[in-house]
């Protein structure tokens, strides 16, 4: 049977700032499920249903500020005609790391790090998600993991922690690499605000003669966790295939100011795109080749031509 405790809403959960009861390892049996033969599924791991009309939940949804204790359930149903044994941990879900760190050591089930359910029954097992009281605001991913006979079940933790927000993307290292069809601009994006970002990039690019084809804007399948770096590439078709061009890539998300960057190259037929610091340096070099010959010249004791204009032969007849 149903043990009675009061409501807890899907999207406020109770916050003390002490460990709560629910940090022990309690285990509450919720009833019976249909049986199964021992050798099926065996189990399963979800959010312990919402209060309205005990809908499902898909994930953990809390919030709090820095320094909260919030509290949820986990539902552990073992329909087989065995008792499972389930290992127990939080962990910090791909690419759900804060600012202040990933979200998963937060989670503690109070000691608790196996719990064992009968046959047959659904059990609800309490957890805490301590904030620390120095975490940045900001949304972070976390996940509670339940593991039993080599097969571990991942519940996805969605927490906010209170506070302003702040959405900022930078650009960095943009580079033009490849030629011809294989041209991109390569690129690394920053996320230095404390919200995931899920960024657009565009590439507007100038020849010598006018603009050429760019890149339009696109969302990019990735989301930037605070904090985060992302080296990407851009494919760039319709660089040139000889002479000067400069790219522009600038790249957005929802919040954030635009950000942008350039860079410069030069291209020669059946060579890659060649950054203009390293054109310059070329250059630099071509314009010393001459004096340095000179001063070969003059240590191995051979005649130097003296620097000056070449002299114009007479015409002629010009001379009386």
């Amino acid at each position: 049977m149903r043990v009675p405790r009061p409501p807890v809403g899907a999207s406020s959960r109770r916050s003390r700032g002490r460990r709560a009861a629910s940090a022990l390892p309690l285990l509450l049996l919720l009833g019976t499920a249909p049986a199964r033969a021992a050798d099926g599924p065996g189990w399963s791991a979800a959010p312990e249903p919402g209060t309205a009309g005990g809908a499902p939940r898909p994930a953990f949804y809390l919030a709090g500020a820095p320094g909260a204790v919030l509290e949820d359930r986990l539902i552990l149903a073992n329909p087989s005609d065995l008792p499972r044994t389930f290992a127990l941990r939080g962990a910090d879900e791909p690419g759900g790391a804060g600012p202040a760190g990933g979200a998963g050591a937060w989670i503690s089930f109070g000691g608790a790090g196996a719990v064992t359910v009968p046959p047959r029954t659904r059990a609800a097992v309490p957890f805490t998600v301590t904030v620390p009281p120095a975490a940045l605001p900001g949304d972070r991913r976390a996940a509670v993991l339940a593991a039993e006979a080599g097969r571990e079940e991942a519940v996805r933790v969605h927490l906010r922690v209170g506070g302003p927000t702040l959405a900022a993307l930078t650009v960095e290292d943009v580079a033009v690499r490849g030629r011809g069809a294989r041209t991109e601009v390569a690129y690394t994006l920053v996320n230095r605000g404390n919200v995931p970002l899920a960024p657009r990039v565009s590439v507007r690019a100038e020849g010598l003669f006018g603009p050429l084809p760019g890149r339009p804007e696109r969302a990019l399948p990735v989301q930037v966790p605070p904090g985060g770096r992302l080296r990407l590439a851009e494919p760039w078709p319709g660089a040139p295939r000889l002479g000067a061009a400069g790219v522009t890539l600038t790249a957005t998300a929802p919040g954030a100011a635009a950000a942008t960057a350039t860079a410069s190259a030069r291209f020669a037929p059946g060579g890659p795109a060649v950054g203009a610091g390293f054109l310059l340096a070329l250059g630099g070099a071509a314009a010393a080749a001459p004096v340095l010959l000179r001063r070969r010249r003059a240590r191995r004791g051979t005649p130097v031509p003296a620097a000056g204009p070449e002299p114009v032969p007479e015409p002629a007849g010009a001379r009386a």
